[in-house]
């Protein structure tokens, strides 16, 4: 119709204009046979142009037709489905009966240094599946857009007031190993701070390219060590330390990470993500989590495979260590008496300052940062299944390989003699939603020479007489329960290790290892916990505010106890905290 209309028009527009030139010359009577022939090929000139015309008009037509069958094939977006709480790092929870909002179209506004900035708020994706905080159907909360890469904040500020019945000393932190008997000084005082330290700030950057989906995810807090000693006199100028920086590679059915992240022991709540939103390591406030969870947060490498939506395996090198004991308050081995030098320099002693050497206490070498030697990486193999979202099992196993040069043994020639061995563990693990608002947690650790991975309160090894060493058996427990009723959260937990005997005699003749008779060493460690976390506000834009609180009581009980000394040692601790959460860290379950 519209090549007809054209048509027309151009033949009219002729028509006028060759009656115009007949008038004006007098009328076709007088015209010329030249005047016929100028005209003949005027009228051609004009066909050769009216039928480009055409060809545009049609071209155009398609390009049109084109774009209105790509436009309907395009899904719409759904509304956002409800929230339901399932985790949240120090994060603002978002209720289980409230939904998201959904984002408007994205406006693109230019920033200085040529940054494109929009202002729509972005989400986070839970696990690297291809999702983005970038992608328009996320509840997104403000981020910076490069082409396809998007930069989202993550971080909250913290302000815990925290009261323990004794002062232990260990700060925001609970060091269970250390929990001061009620015969000691320090149980005869109490301790009431605030801090701040637990707050944390980063960022996590999402881009696609060419089908292959990158997360880079960077955190920091502010619990790092301090070589200042007037924290509390005159300026609280608490130490920045990093905790998470890797970089995970997703294309199809394999996935690849590199960079300090949680270990992939720790507990999932779904898959073998490493988004902190992804793992279980309770809601609690204490940022020593809890007593019987396996965790750490090192450096390696990983490789994930994907056979379907509800399996995942995983393959994990991580870095090693040969832990005596010593941290977190835990008490370490007694080495045999020609060896004390061990400690911190070929066996890692938590950076403590102090070991027993055949039941004798002595100064020994502070440990520090990678000082002792290593064979080989940690080695951690993991298998997940979600067949549902209500619904998480996952069972891991890890391998590790231990190994010391004793000087004192060898040869008439005086050489010294290698010594190693190996460690092992098996972990299995269930998170389930009963309900919909109800949840079931229950992690189970076992193994003989893995105790590094219970925030160290159980060694790896001990050291016989003669150097060799052999691996300390521990086994720990964490179970207990989340619910959500309206915008509060409510959690409870269990937690337990148990640390095996393992001894023998030094050339003294007195006792060495762990666990001997008469020893003061820890054999089980124990905590119960319970507590809530409330939103008070949150929007996808600006972020959250939470109020948080928790409970906390933990004991420790000796191999032997002497005559008239407690049977075992017990701390409780309250905490309150008042966190607001910058809107990256809005998780999108």
């Amino acid at each position: 119709m519209r090549k007809s209309l054209l048509t027309v028009i151009l033949l009219g527009s002729f028509g006028v204009n060759v009656l115009f030139a007949q008038n004006a010359t007098g009328g076709a009577a007088d015209a010329t046979v030249s005047d016929l022939d100028s005209l003949k090929a005027r009228i051609s000139e004009q066909q050769a142009q009216i039928k480009k015309l055409q060809q545009a008009i049609e071209a155009q037509q398609q390009l049109l037709e084109r774009a209105v069958q790509k436009m309907a094939a395009q899904p719409v977006a759904p509304a956002a489905a409800p929230v339901a709480v399932n985790t949240s790092d120090g994060t603002a929870v978002v209720a289980a009966n409230e939904t998201t909002n959904v984002a408007r179209p994205v406006r693109f506004v230019p920033a200085i240094g040529g940054r494109q900035k929009t202002d729509t708020p972005g989400g986070s994706s839970p696990q690297n599946d291809g999702g983005s905080p970038c992608d328009e159907g996320n509840p997104s909360p403000t981020f910076i857009r490069l082409g396809n890469t998007c930069i989202v904040p993550v971080g909250f500020m913290d302000l815990t007031p925290f009261w323990r019945s004794s002062n232990a000393g260990s700060s925001y932190g609970t060091n269970f190993g250390s929990v001061p008997y009620n015969n000691n000084v320090n149980s005869k005082n109490s301790e009431f701070r605030f801090t701040g330290q637990n707050s944390r700030i980063g960022f996590r950057i999402d881009g696609n390219w060419k089908g292959t989906h990158v997360i880079a995810y960077n955190e920091m807090d502010f619990l790092g060590t301090s070589g200042a000693t007037n924290l509390t006199v005159t300026n609280g100028a608490f130490v920045p330390r990093l905790r998470l920086f890797w970089v995970d590679v997703k294309k199809g059915k394999v996935e690849f990470l590199a960079g300090q992240s949680w270990s992939m022991l720790t507990p999932n709540r779904t898959g073998i993500s490493a988004l902190p939103g992804d793992l279980f390591y309770g809601q609690g406030i204490d940022s020593n989590y809890i007593v019987g969870l396996t965790w750490t947060r090192q450096p390696g490498l990983r490789v994930l495979y994907h056979p379907s939506k509800t399996v995942t395996f995983g393959l994990s090198f991580e870095n090693a260590d040969q832990y005596m004991g010593g941290s977190g308050g835990s008490t370490a081995i007694t080495l045999p008496s020609a060896l004390g030098a061990l400690a911190g320099s070929q066996l890692d002693n938590g950076g403590s300052i102090t070991a027993t050497v055949s039941g004798t206490t002595v100064t020994a070498a502070a440990n520090t940062v990678l000082a002792t030697p290593t064979v080989s990486p940690d080695i951690i193999a993991k298998i997940a299944f979600d067949p549902s979202s209500r619904l998480h099992f996952e069972v891991a196993g890890i391998e590790s390989q231990f190994k010391i040069w004793n000087p004192n043994t060898g040869t008439a020639l005086g050489a010294g003699q290698h010594f190693s061995t190996s460690g092992g563990g098996l972990q299995f693990g269930i998170n389930a939603a009963v309900t919909k608002n109800f949840r079931l947690i229950s992690t189970n650790f076992f193994n003989d020479g893995e105790g590094r991975y219970l925030f160290g309160q159980a060694p790896d090894v001990v050291v016989r007489s003669n150097g060799s060493l052999s691996p300390v058996r521990s086994e720990s427990t964490v179970d207990g329960f989340e619910a959500t009723i309206k915008k509060t959260l409510l959690f409870g937990y269990w937690g337990a290790v148990q640390i095996g005997k393992n001894t023998g005699l030094d050339t003294t003749g007195k006792y060495i290892g762990y666990g001997y008779s008469g020893s003061s060493q820890n054999r089980v460690v124990q905590e119960g916990t319970f507590g809530f976390n409330q939103t008070m506000w949150k929007n996808p834009k600006y972020g959250g505010i939470n109020l948080m609180g928790q409970y906390e009581y933990a004991t420790r009980d000796p191999f032997a106890v002497a005559v008239g000394a407690p049977k075992n040692a017990h701390d409780s601790t309250i905490y309150f905290n008042i966190r607001y959460s910058l809107p990256g860290s809005i998780p999108n379950f």
